[in-house]
């Protein structure tokens, strides 16, 4: 399996200078390959090749006037564009025929200089590691690493990235085995919410960290800084780059935080069970700001990456599951409830549920009942073998006494038999 590993770098002036003049002919290299790619196309509908593509935008365009400065930077780094540039376009076309999953992506478009990220990528033959612990890019020379950790194999590539606010990284690809952590008995269901960021179905809570709102007064003092600063100066510049800053800090430590989290989560436990929330429709509400500070898409994938690497299971059940309404006890279908009912009682067994924790251990049950595929009963928390659903279980599906038919056995979590 491919990972990244990423390290900071501290480029001289020069080196500065000369990753700078790298990062303009990468990208334009790229809005001039993205150009003739189009206008092909608006043409007579043809696909122009990558080799001919690159032989236009680079090798002809060498020996031009106008992109003669080519020349002074190192070619890898161009032809890596080209190849991003057929990346770009087949993730494209691979949205629109279903085969790319997820939101889907547009056509590629233009790179503009203004752009507070910039990036390029070098192959095997543009970078070397020296046994002095630098990193040798070709055409600007030796660059000091700090090195958090150690490399587990040689990398196959190297992405230098320069982020808003004027830091540089280095960021590796490398492959490597997975390492699978020693089989454990665990299993566990996770409740995702605001008021606590987790919750447990073994009764562990995470409290919710609000990284961004903790960080609001200096945002805001940071930003009215930047806005009474004129346009083009010096001092607005060096205003967006404490901005900038300031961000940065928000997301590393909230990166930080859910390394750590996801990390302890995956060696506890066998199997993950979560919920598929519906993160883009809750950023569009009053609630955005605190959905996008809590990051539940970057935790649950956290959490994927990490199970495929250490041979770990992360189930995710449907979005309309009525976690909240159904008793884990006994799996009576208790009906909706207001979000400011934090507590309630099971009409039929009389438990007294918390209402995050109970959606834990629903979620629980029904990812067992998925991965273990119950075709002959519901999984229950704490049930490792289907079993037979229980005469009080009957009658408790969400559709039964609309649509006239006969009511199927739920399991705990509400999960009818299948």
């Amino acid at each position: 399996m491919h990972l990244r590993y990423s390290y900071r770098l501290y480029p001289t002036v020069g080196q500065r200078q000369a990753l700078a003049r790298t990062f303009g002919c990468a990208r334009v290299v790229y809005n001039d390959a993205l150009a003739l790619r189009k206008a092909a196309w608006k043409a007579d509908r043809s696909r122009i090749p990558t080799g001919a593509l690159a032989k236009a935008v680079i090798t002809d365009a060498k020996k031009t006037d106008a992109r003669s400065w080519l020349g002074s930077v190192s070619v890898d780094a161009l032809q890596s564009s080209i190849r991003d540039l057929d990346t770009a376009y087949r993730n494209f076309f691979d949205s629109l025929s279903g085969k790319r999953a997820g939101r889907p992506v547009g056509p590629p478009v233009f790179k503009s200089r203004k752009d507070g990220r910039q990036s390029l990528r070098f192959s095997r033959n543009g970078f070397r590691l020296r046994s002095n612990g630098k990193l040798n890019l070709a055409k600007i020379g030796d660059v000091r690493v700090k090195w958090s950790r150690a490399l587990p194999a040689d990398p196959s590539s190297v992405t230098i990235v320069l982020d808003p606010c004027g830091r540089y990284h280095a960021s590796f690809v490398v492959d490597v085995e997975p390492g699978h952590l020693p089989e454990v008995e665990a299993e566990v269901g996770i409740d995702l919410g605001l008021t606590t960021y987790a919750v447990m179905s073994d009764g562990t809570v995470i409290d919710n960290p609000r990284f961004l709102r903790k960080a609001e007064k200096k945002l805001k003092a940071a930003q009215r800084a930047l806005s009474r600063k004129a346009k083009g100066s010096r001092n607005r510049a060096k205003a967006r780059r404490k901005v900038a800053r300031a961000h940065a800090k928000v997301a590393d430590t909230r990166k930080d935080w859910m390394h750590k989290q996801t990390t302890r989560i995956i060696r506890e436990n066998q199997a993950v069970y979560l919920e598929d929330l519906n993160v883009h429709g809750l950023a569009r509400t009053r609630l955005a700001k605190s959905v996008h500070d809590a990051g539940w898409s970057a935790f649950r994938r956290l959490l994927t990456e990490k199970a495929a690497r250490y041979g770990r299971h992360v189930g995710v059940i449907g979005r309309y599951e009525p976690t909240s309404q159904v008793c884990s006890t006994c799996g009576v279908l208790d009906g909706p409830k207001p979000l400011n009912v934090r507590t309630w009682t099971c009409g039929a067994c009389g438990t007294s549920h918390d209402r995050d924790l109970n959606a834990a251990r629903n979620i629980l049950a029904a990812g067992r009942a998925d991965r273990l595929n119950a075709c002959g009963g519901p999984v229950s928390p704490g049930v490792a073998i289907p079993r037979r659903a229980r005469p009080v279980e009957t009658g408790t599906h969400r559709n039964a006494g609309r649509t006239g038919r006969k009511p199927r056995a739920a399991g705990a979590a509400g999960i009818p038999a299948l």
